[in-house]
């Protein structure tokens, strides 16, 4: 290959990829120049090849052979082979290194000698190579080295130019792996210890107690040692966790400073809550039931000499593994942002970050997981990356990988998002380290989520009175052959004369006496546990009556301010002309519909001080259109949002259109209001029977949290909830599957009649936000009521008056003694048969109507009251839409008996028990809908 040098050349700054490009358009040049592009044909007129082994362009085209160009071609295809295809011969997998594919990155399969490639340069087979790298041949065997080890790379699903080149630079030049000296290494030696002298004091202790231990893969504690720390120096204040239960007692003692003794006395059933650590470490789980201990989480406040001072936060976390992972983003991004500027929130992602571990056959097997990647880079959810740990025991209880996931690896799943993976091997410690600092430093300057697969394995069964080998023999031959990764690096450390021959096992004799005095110091087993259980009494009592009207003169100034939009802009002209209608209504005393009523609800709250984030799918304007809270340009397209222009406010407002998810959208808002206590949170399901998708955050979370962890929430959850004759899927928020929960005061349940009531059931909601009394609020929302006439309440009404319990309807029991029959119902229903009374001539004094507007907690007193004015009630009616075995009724029934007069019956008006929640035809239902309204109203003779 004879080359001369061209001054100018234009191949010059031609790499990789790029130069192989060109070189294959060269290739056609030479057998028909007509075929290439006019402006490279002149370019190999002129320059000739693209390269030189020299270096340099050449000055025409018969300098060069195509057989070199083939070799130089195969060469940076080889590279290229190892860079794409390195993980399938790396050595990551710790118990059967035989499993390698090298057909893509061997010389053979390109054609190639070790000659062909000692005449090749370096620049063009690894640019960014260490300086002692002197030629291609060594180039190609260097990127082997770093491409096929104990860590593997997998980036080129990454399609950013800037990301991928960052990636290959710091894996190239192995910027991105520490030097570690001697000091270093005892640590992590000591750490392993640690991790592992735990896990056997316990299982030597508490004998065939399940602990779902870590050993297998210890080195995730070093993992998340310099997560935490690389992340604290790079100046994140809040590092949130979340993770399933394998591994997470040894996380809790030594990522998060439980005390072993107090995780002791756990397993020993003897009393531990006096136990807590003082300062900087405090459990954050203590409800009145409680939890097992392998679910619960824990704060902590960190500070190294290097860091300034963070909050780690373990999340509590049930069985249901995945569904920790939106949550934990939520905590993030709530610590994220800065809610007290009117406006939309101020984000900044370096203050906080989450680290989520997931479990090697849930993350491919949930779709919580790929919910969770999607919302990631969305802008009402993304929290500049989340680094995830695949936990990765090569099984799934007894499910061997290949009848877990159709794909190779576990984590496949995150190619799809553009998400960078890295695999690396549990047996070697020092490289699960590289590892962490690769992640860290990619999430800081590109605000991405970051994969590291973390492949080991699990020494026992699922849990430890498990026995593997009935189902897994094979590979439990291999584990119970196959040393600890303690082990493994004490020996690496002696044959590397860092540590002397007896060193290991004197620091594991001392931490085991450590482990033996301090269980020593447990309290006995208690034989009088609290089985009552009771609730705090702040929880058990009502919510206060506060008074929630706001004086008319401020409604009068919040409603203009809502109708002022900046000079020149200009909205859809048929919405303008809509809500300009609202613009008189408080001194005409006019009638105001629900998404006005919510506006002025949202608006009051604001100007007192307290942050509103509210999301779910179409919410900005509202699935019925009714809410329009985003208004739009109709020319530019511009956005103004009225509530972001209130006058004399410092709290932020958001209002974000969810992506078409539940389960992670819930879970995100969950995670959000628990680390924000001070902001009013409220999710909206495009239909009430959207909430199906997310009833494992309704389950395990907003409905237990606090009797489980103390967790306090106040969420709020708007379910449209009606029967309009639009079929079974639309029609019900599944009302009963709340009230079914519904305990010891966990939350409240409403059914609303009217804007006032929506007006001022959200105003007593903020106000008890960050009291002792919060709970979370569900809401059946409206359908057709929100903008029927008689669900409109006066402008008088949002001044004067609270939330009502009870509603009396007001077109009957107008004459008390007469009264028989009084019939309770709740939301539209309450509405449908007040048209009913508004339209019959009949004379109704014999009835009495009741809308019961908050179900749970049952109004019991109110009900009693005023059954008291109506001494002669012989019949109380429960009227419903939904069928018998759904909606309220199954919940209301044992409770009105309770409180009816001895010899007044109590019975059921509404529709049959059914399977399917409605009609499926608009004219059955009309009908259906005539004969119990009719029932209701009917007397009997």
């Amino acid at each position: 290959m004879n080359m001369q040098n061209g001054q100018g050349n234009p191949w010059k700054d031609f790499s990789g990829p790029n130069l192989g490009y060109v070189m294959e358009v060269y290739e056609h040049y030479l057998t028909d120049p007509d075929a290439v592009d006019q402006e490279l044909r002149q370019l190999f007129d002129q320059w000739g090849a693209p390269v030189s082994l020299a270096g340099s362009a050449s000055p025409s085209a018969a300098a060069t052979s195509p057989g070199d160009l083939d070799k130089l071609y195969g060469a940076i295809k080889l590279a290229d082979g190892i860079r794409i295809h390195g993980h399938l011969a790396a050595d990551i997998n710790p118990l059967d290194g035989s499993r390698k594919d090298t057909r893509r990155i061997d010389l053979e399969t390109y054609g190639l000698t070790e000659a062909d490639l000692r005449a090749i340069p370096v620049q063009y087979i690894c640019k960014g190579a260490p300086s002692h790298i002197q030629d291609g041949y060594e180039a190609i065997m260097h990127l082997k080295k770093v491409y096929t080890d104990k860590v593997a790379f997998e980036f080129a699903q990454v399609h950013d130019l800037e990301e991928k080149q960052w990636l290959r630079q710091q894996i190239e030049s192995t910027d991105y792996y520490p030097t570690f000296s001697d000091d270093h290494k005892k640590a992590l030696l000591k750490r392993l210890t640690e991790v592992e002298g735990f896990e056997k004091f316990i299982h030597k202790t508490f004998v065939g107690q399940k602990r779902f231990s870590i050993e297998g893969l210890d080195a995730m504690v070093l993992l998340l040692d310099e997560l935490v720390h690389h992340s604290a120096v790079k100046g994140a204040q809040t590092i949130n966790i979340g993770m399933a239960h394998r591994g997470r007692l040894n996380v809790l003692a030594h990522i998060l400073g439980k005390p072993y003794e107090m995780i002791f006395a756990e397993f020993a059933h003897a009393p531990n809550k006096k136990m807590l650590p003082l300062g900087s470490m405090k459990m954050n789980y203590y409800g009145w039931t409680g939890d097992v201990k392998y679910h619960l989480g824990a704060d902590r406040s960190y500070k190294e000499e290097d860091t300034s001072t963070a909050r780690i936060t373990l999340a509590n976390n049930p069985s249901h593994l995945e569904v920790v992972s939106p949550i934990v983003a939520g905590y993030t991004r709530a610590a994220q942002e800065d809610r007290t500027n009117k406006g939309k929130p101020d984000l900044d992602v370096s203050k906080a970050m989450s680290i989520i571990i997931h479990g090697d056959a849930a993350f491919p097997g949930q779709g919580i997981v790929g919910e969770t990647f999607n919302m990631s880079q969305i802008n009402g959810y993304k929290t500049g990356g989340s680094i995830h740990i695949i936990s990765n025991n090569m099984i799934g209880f007894t499910t061997e990988s290949y009848d877990s996931r159709s794909t190779r690896y576990a984590s496949d799943v995150a190619k799809g998002f553009e998400v960078p993976i890295v695999h690396v091997n549990a047996d070697d410690p020092e490289a699960c380290v590289a590892a962490a600092f690769m992640a860290v430093d990619y999430r800081s300057r590109f605000a991405k989520d970051f994969v590291i697969d973390l492949i080991g394995y699990r020494r026992f069964g699922h849990n430890e009175t498990d026995e593997p080998m009935t189902t897994n023999p094979k590979m439990y031959q291999m584990i119970r052959n196959h040393k600890t990764v303690r082990e493994l690096y004490a020996n690496k450390l002696v044959d590397r004369g860092v540590i002397d021959a007896g060193y290991a096992e004197k620091v594991y004799s001392e931490n085991e006496q450590k482990l033996k005095d301090l269980f020593e110091t447990v309290p006995k087993t208690d034989d009088n546990p609290d089985i009552v259980m009771n609730p705090p009494k702040v929880v058990e009592q009502d919510l206060p009556c506060n008074k929630t009207g706001v004086s008319e003169d401020d409604l009068k100034i919040i409603n203009q301010e809502l109708l002022t939009w900046p000079e020149g802009f200009q909205p859809f002209k048929k919405l303008e002309r809509i809500l300009k209608r609202r613009e008189h209504l408080f001194e005409e005393d006019g009638h105001i519909d629900w998404g006005h009523a919510e506006t002025l609800a949202f608006a009051s709250i604001l100007k007192e001080g307290t942050p509103i984030r509210l999301t779910g799918q179409d919410s900005q304007r509202g699935t019925f259109a009714h809410r329009n809270l985003v208004l739009h340009d109709e020319n530019s397209g511009a956005e103004y949002l009225p509530l972001h222009g209130l006058s004399n406010t410092n709290s932020s407002f958001d209002v974000i259109n969810s992506p078409l998810t539940e389960t992670a959208v819930v879970g995100f808002e969950y995670g959000y209001n628990v680390f924000s206590p001070e902001t009013l949170v409220l999710w909206e399901a495009q239909f009430g029977d959207f909430a199906n998708m997310a009833q494992v955050m309704f389950d395990q979370f907003v409905a237990s949290g606090r009797a489980k962890w103390g967790q306090k929430s106040g969420l709020v959850m708007l379910l449209p909830h009606g029967y309009e004759g639009q079929g079974p899927e639309h029609s019900s928020a599944r009302m009963e599957r709340f009230l079914q929960l519904a305990g010891e005061n966990n939350w409240t349940v409403a059914n609303l009649s009217s804007t006032a009531q929506y007006f001022h059931i959200l105003r007593r909601q903020a106000s008890i936000l960050q009291k002792e009394e919060v709970r979370p609020l569900v809401i059946m929302t409206p359908k057709s009521l929100l903008r029927h006439p008689l669900a409109a309440s006066k402008a008088s009404e949002f001044s004067d008056g609270i939330f009502k319990l009870i509603v009396e309807e007001p077109r009957t029991g107008s004459n008390p003694k007469k009264v028989k029959r009084l019939v309770l119902c709740s939301g539209k229903v309450s509405i449908d048969l007040a048209e009913q009374i508004d339209k019959t001539e009949d004379n109704l004094d014999w009835l009495h109507v009741l809308r019961v507007e908050e179900l749970y907690p049952f109004p019991k007193n109110e009900i009693v009251g005023i059954l008291e004015q109506f001494p002669n009630v012989n019949e109380i009616i429960w009227l419903q839409e939904e069928p018998q075995n759904m909606g309220a009724w199954t919940y209301m029934d044992p409770r009105l008996r309770d409180v009816a007069p001895d010899g007044t019956s109590v019975r059921y008006v509404g529709r049959r028990r059914r399977s399917s929640s409605s009609e499926g035809d608009a004219i059955v239902h009309k009908k259906e809908q005539a004969r119990l309204l009719r029932a209701a109203m009917t007397k009997e003779q």
